[in-house]
């Protein structure tokens, strides 16, 4: 009998897991490892490559391999999500005809969707002696609308059938509170990867987990930390011999392996080497990119980000009505989250132990898993109350933003609000529906467009 699986489809990497028998089990990839790398590559001839094969390629071949995809889903070529992604990524990211980011590769344009639909092709390979074509696909919690129908389009691709989306950190909750019964825990998971981060507030009680509030940055993650070192070590080097690496894609495809390779073996150790041979030459011959790189120069250096996600955090608390004095555990999700400053930063910031209970890069994946075997009868059902990240809302007068469903609301939802016309006989009423934050209606995202037509003639005011 095929199981629906549950797929962690991440920026950096992503992984599958299913429940056998009660108990949830992750599935290693054809190289045995648990996670594969969210990573496409394209040789010369045309030949695709996924996962660890991709990855080791991509310092010879950096303008066909595409990573960190996640970031571009649902987005409009011209954003800053884009122009900053464009400045970190060496191969070639343009506008599509419908004006949404795309990349261009040896001539042929792909939609982030079709690139994310390679990697969820690969994580089925993974199950595939187990996979109908049901699963469920986890994004970011702060993901709007937009990111969310480009992650189902994606699945579809692949050939898959995407039941359910769900959010990341719920995702997490589940994994964590799936065998814990008795009374009502209020959790908090910080979940920061390779792109996005995000933080949940929930309540767990028996089976029930209870969303009260989420909030998060879709720009921030581990990329971002390697950017900064990236450039530290290209300062350094050019301080050191007048040659600037950043126009070089392949200097600049080592230094990203290097930096996340340091950042790495940071999280356990207070110093370790940079060796970059023959990184480049001039007219004196070939230089070479040697030093020690240390713990402490690295907190130095992305301090500033690991702050930038406590304010999401205090955005929660503040939404979900809550003191760091009512949180009973904070869980920990996402690579990110095995550096020693995040750890040391979020304890202090709630003022407890973190729980180390669950492997950060697996627990999405299982929590996805685990709903699956719930709502598929497999095991004692899950009753998930999410909530909308970001508020609904309709233009009106002036270009305004009136809201009618507040971020954090419970979902699903429906909400009445009267309006009436602006001018005598005016015969349809042009409906925006938008989701943000922002007061007007230009700066928030645009869902969809419409009229409602058929009014009958009347004085202003007086339709409704």
């Amino acid at each position: 009998m095929s199981k629906v699986i549950g797929i962690d489809l991440g920026t950096t990497n992503s992984c599958v897991a299913l429940v056998e028998e009660g108990e949830p089990v992750v599935l290693p990839n054809a190289e045995g490892a648990r996670t594969t790398p969210s990573v496409i590559g394209f040789t010369e001839s045309g030949e695709r490559r996924v996962g660890h094969v991709a990855k080791r390629q991509a310092v010879t071949n950096p303008t066909n391999t595409i990573f960190g995809i996640k970031r571009l889903m649902g987005q409009k070529f011209h954003t800053d999500t884009t122009r900053r992604t464009q400045a970190h990524v060496p191969f070639e990211v343009i506008a599509a005809d419908n004006g949404d980011a795309a990349i261009r590769v040896l001539g042929k344009v792909y939609s982030p969707p079709e690139i994310s639909a390679m990697i969820l092709e690969a994580m089925r390979g993974v199950a595939e002696s187990y996979l109908g074509q049901e699963v469920r696909v986890t994004v970011p919690a702060y993901f709007d609308d937009a990111q969310r129908q480009a992650t189902k389009a994606a699945g579809k691709i692949a050939g898959l059938e995407v039941k359910r989306i769900i959010n990341e950190p719920t995702a997490a909750a589940i994994a964590y509170g799936f065998d814990r019964h008795g009374g009502t825990q209020r959790i908090v998971v910080y979940d920061l990867g390779g792109g996005t981060f995000d933080v949940s507030i929930l309540d767990i009680a028996d089976g029930v987990f209870s969303v009260r509030a989420v909030a998060g940055d879709t720009h921030l993650g581990g990329d971002d930390f390697d950017a900064v070192v990236i450039d530290f070590l290209i300062d350094k080097f050019r301080t050191s011999t007048g040659i600037d690496l950043l126009g070089d894609k392949i200097a600049l495809q080592r230094l990203k392996e290097q930096a996340e390779r340091a950042r790495h073996e940071l999280s356990s150790s207070l110093e370790t080497e940079i060796n970059l041979p023959f990184i480049a030459s001039d007219a004196t011959g070939p230089k070479h990119l040697v030093t020690t790189f240390k713990r402490n120069e690295l907190e130095m250096l992305v301090e500033e980000l690991v702050d930038r996600t406590l304010e999401p955090c205090a955005q929660a608390l503040r939404d979900a009505s809550a003191l760091v004095q009512d949180i009973d555990e904070v869980i920990l999700v996402g690579g990110m989250t095995r550096m020693p400053m995040v750890q040391r930063k979020v304890e202090e910031f709630f003022g407890k132990k973190a729980h180390k209970g669950v492997n950060p890069e697996e627990v999405v994946a299982v929590g996805a898993a685990l709903h699956a075997a719930a709502l598929g009868g497999e095991m004692e059902e899950v009753l998930l109350l999410d909530v909308t990240p970001l508020s609904l809302g309709v233009e009106t007068g002036g270009g305004v933003f009136t809201r009618l469903i507040a971020r954090n609301t419970t979902i699903p939802t429906q909400k009445n609000e009267v309006f009436t016309t602006s001018v005598d006989n005016q015969p349809f009423v042009p409906i925006h529906v938008l989701q943000g934050e922002r007061e007007m209606a230009a700066d928030n995202k645009s869902l969809a467009k419409f009229e409602l037509t058929g009014i009958p003639p009347a004085a202003r005011g007086v339709p409704q």
